[in-house]
């Protein structure tokens, strides 16, 4: 007599389990659930969850479920219990959460640390983070970004008038690529120094993409995983970290008198401010810590600059009427004639300008997704809900960016919004303002547009990447016409497989050089 299992191969009995583990999933999520429990998103497998409609477009997913379950819910990510709260409450409730409530180096640590190096960021206290923030703020005042926009500006002026993609009086070129080269000259020359920019030679570069892998989804979750990309991850970090201690190195011994070169010294920069900080302790900040602080500062300069400038040309490059409103603006409000270089004080001379950069942060947020890990049960006010340890709780800002009930015609890219709805923007009030230990700044977390995060870990890097935006787009607009290579008034998706959300590759512009001579 046959035995039962001759009817049956392998592959059969592992479609078989399958079926049974879905259906077993299914019949679970319609049990009565606790009215303190948030609802759950319904997913056919147990550990993938929501990930593929999670991972190919957040905000979409976001607003369908919102529709369903309305501003709390709950979904599966590769295992995790994923609790998300929408609106300006949920910002409130995340964001400008307690720090023994809500977690945020549990979460970003295991993917940062491979990156940035140990003993900084999410690898240490949060008191010890402060610090750390207070420290380079020295980059960071209104001294040192009144001296930054000349260098910007001459960074960029090389870049359009030596690169090959310019070379010509017009042609195409690849924008993403483009602005990411453009803003890892700026970020490096402006916060880092003369000796760090000079050494972003094709080698340097290739260390940077291969530490920028490092910041994949899958990260998250195994960032000890033997894939190929964490083994050049590991090895570009050490390679970097040897660079930076190098230049250390050099800078102790000239100050020893060991060597004559001093080509450096009369130039103040982050190296060299960090090698004198002291912590509260007594301890001297250590040298690998600098290196990994100058690492840090390097990739967050560049990451969301990045993605940031290359969706302001694509949208300049869909509205040509923009961009020529943007040429008179400083025509008309620096007088410029086609030489004279650009000021920090011009900035404030430029509104629409500022405006082109507040309108493409909201419609086309960095980051879509903030998360911080649950620490102690946290009720959530005028509800019965309360999200337990288990649960990684999740802010997404773009929700409100692109909401009717804040933005009317959300989803349409319009500068001109900014000059209409003051009621949009952010106010700042006394109750607004904390000091979390490296400063006076504001919670935010109150208002729908939060570009740059809210509470202690919003970005203190804000007012650089504002100044690094307004005088690379300017510069560009004062030496480029730009437009689509079809000219359709297209704009390519969203590509959300990094941290960091960026156009989809390639995305290409056609440019042509103005006649200085027809100002």
């Amino acid at each position: 007599m046959m035995s039962l299992t001759s009817f049956f191969s392998p592959t059969a009995y592992a479609i078989l389990a399958l079926l049974v583990i879905i259906i077993l999933n299914v019949l679970r999520q319609q049990l009565p659930r606790s009215k303190s429990e948030p609802p759950v998103v319904f997913h056919w497998l147990p550990f993938i969850g929501n990930a593929v409609s999670y991972g190919t477009d957040p905000f979409n997913f976001y607003t369908s479920c919102r529709k369903k379950h309305g501003d709390i819910f709950t979904f599966i990510l590769l295992g995790k219990k994923m609790t998300v709260y929408l609106g300006l409450d949920g910002n409130e409730f995340i964001l400008n959460g307690r720090l023994q409530d809500v977690n945020a180096e549990e979460i970003y640590g295991p993917l940062t640390i491979p990156v940035f190096g140990s003993d900084i960021i999410y690898d240490c206290p949060n008191a010890k983070l402060m610090e750390q923030k207070k420290f380079v703020k020295f980059g960071l005042t209104q001294k040192a970004l009144e001296s930054y926009v000349p260098l910007i500006e001459k960074e960029v002026l090389d870049y359009i008038t030596s690169t090959p993609a310019f070379k010509g009086p017009s042609g195409k070129v690849n924008v993403s690529s483009a602005m990411a080269e453009i803003t890892i000259f700026t970020a490096s020359r402006a916060l880092q120094g003369v000796e760090v920019r000079q050494k972003l030679t094709a080698e340097f570069a290739e260390l940077y993409h291969d530490l920028d892998l490092g910041f994949r989804p899958i990260n998250f979750l195994m960032p000890w995983a033997p894939l190929p990309q964490n083994r050049r991850r590991d090895a570009a970090h050490t390679k970097m970290r040897a660079i930076y201690m190098d230049l250390i190195n050099q800078r102790r011994e000239r100050a020893n008198g060991k060597t004559s070169d001093t080509k450096d010294d009369k130039e103040p920069d982050m190296i060299r401010h960090l090698m004198d900080c002291v912590y509260k302790n007594g301890q001297q900040l250590p040298d690998k810590e600098i290196a990994h602080m100058m690492i840090t500062l390097l990739m967050a300069g560049q990451h969301s600059s990045s993605s940031s400038s290359a969706w302001i040309m694509l949208r300049l490059a869909s509205r040509p009427d923009i961009i020529e409103e943007l040429y008179q603006e400083q025509v008309q409000n620096l007088n410029y004639d086609g030489s004279q270089p650009l000021q920090y004080s011009d900035l404030d001379k430029l509104p629409l300008l500022e405006n082109v950069v507040k309108e493409t942060l909201r419609v086309h947020s960095s980051i879509h997704s903030l998360m911080r890990k649950v620490k102690n049960p946290m009720p959530v006010p005028n509800s019965a809900l309360v999200i337990t340890p288990d649960k990684v709780l999740v802010a997404s800002p773009i929700v409100t960016h692109l909401s009717e009930e804040f933005f009317p015609d959300a989803l349409v890219w319009d500068p001109h919004r900014w000059s209409l709805a003051q009621a949009s923007s952010e106010k700042k009030t006394a109750a607004d303002m904390v000091d979390y230990g490296y400063g006076v700044m504001s919670k935010g977390t109150r208002s729908p547009y939060l570009p740059f995060g809210a509470g202690r870990h919003r970005c203190i890097g804000e007012k650089f990447a504002y100044v690094n935006l307004v005088t690379i787009i300017s510069t560009m607009v004062r030496h480029l016409k730009v437009g689509t290579v079809d000219g359709t008034d297209g704009v390519p998706r969203t590509d959300y497989t990094s941290l960091f959300s960026r156009p989809v590759q390639s995305a290409e512009i056609r440019w042509e050089k103005r006649d200085p001579k027809a100002v």
